[in-house]
């Protein structure tokens, strides 16, 4: 049997939202945004996810930028779809609005404030997936959602056929290879966590979804492509560079530093967020400012 390329491996970028000072959508910032990624070996786009703040989108507005997203990448580079919602009706209404889209899969996140049980998430999983075709990955990020999608029931859904892979962001490493265990070792996993997403990979973790590679794409790609190739000291030579950029792009909640940190690289044209997110504080931009210099890239 011959080894196929993963549907999905490498640097994924959880990619910003370009905004106006209005906060309207901005599109022609996205069409470079896009550009810049490729260019840079960015393996895949997640399009509106909690990077790019999904959360204060309509779900009009959610779909618009996923489709548009697809029609500006022209098959050049896969995209992923934010589609998680904390109502698994919302969920499969939005995932049904991408049937005919081109996205090369979904990211669908632990329902967050509700906090459901385990059987309450596989339930929720299932049904997304049941009313569609495209691969399914899950995402489970506790510190957000309030809600912890453990490996037993990631193992039930694994048995689902387009239910292919996780975003894990515990930043507890030894949840890959218990994964890997109850799953099985074509189940992808990907870290969604950037300061641990190296010893993850290490692991056997397919790839990273990446905040920092919003900024430095080049070298988060080139990190991935060294660790899956299994040269783990050239690897971890580029994550120091980047490793301040992996904690301090948390500073305030995401995506205000990373968002802040694009329009001082002028990726983008502008750092609005939409409330209740707020623009970077004056006393963490120093900090930001220094993770961008000592990764050198500015």
């Amino acid at each position: 049997m011959t080894t196929q390329k993963p549907l999905f491996s490498g640097s994924i970028v959880a990619l910003v939202t370009p905004m106006d000072n209005h906060g309207n959508i901005d599109f022609e910032t996205l069409k470079k945004l896009i550009e810049f990624h490729i260019d840079a070996g960015t393996n895949s786009i997640v399009s509106v996810g909690t990077t790019g703040e999904s959360a204060t989108l309509s779900i009009e507005e959610n779909v618009k930028v996923i489709e548009k997203t697809v029609e500006l990448a022209k098959g050049r580079i896969p995209i992923i779809a934010g589609t998680g919602a904390n109502a698994t009706s919302e969920a499969i209404v939005m995932t049904k609005l991408l049937r005919d889209s081109g996205v090369a899969g979904c990211l669908s996140v632990v329902p967050y404030y509700n906090k459901p049980t385990q059987e309450g998430m596989y339930q929720h999983f299932k049904a997304i997936a049941e009313c569609t075709d495209i691969p399914q990955i899950l995402y489970n990020v506790p510190g957000r959602t309030g809600s912890d999608l453990l490996p037993e029931t990631v193992g039930r859904l694994s048995v689902i056929p387009n239910i292919i892979g996780i975003k894990e962001a515990t930043g507890d490493i030894s949840r890959v290879q218990k994964i890997k265990q109850l799953a099985g070792k074509d189940f992808f996993v990907f870290s969604g966590d950037d300061a641990s997403c190296l010893e993850a990979m290490k692991l056997g973790a397919e790839g990273v979804i990446s905040v920092t590679s919003n900024v430095a794409p080049k070298a988060m790609a080139e990190m991935c492509r060294l660790a899956r190739q299994g040269h783990f000291s050239e690897a971890e030579t580029i994550n120091q560079r980047l490793m301040p950029l992996h904690k301090n792009l948390f500073i305030e909640s995401n995506p205000i530093p990373v968002k802040w940190a694009c329009y001082k690289l002028g990726l983008i044209a502008d750092p609005t967020l939409r409330l209740p997110l707020t623009l970077l504080s004056e006393s963490a931009q120093p900090v930001v400012l220094d993770a961008l210099n000592f990764a050198g890239l500015r």
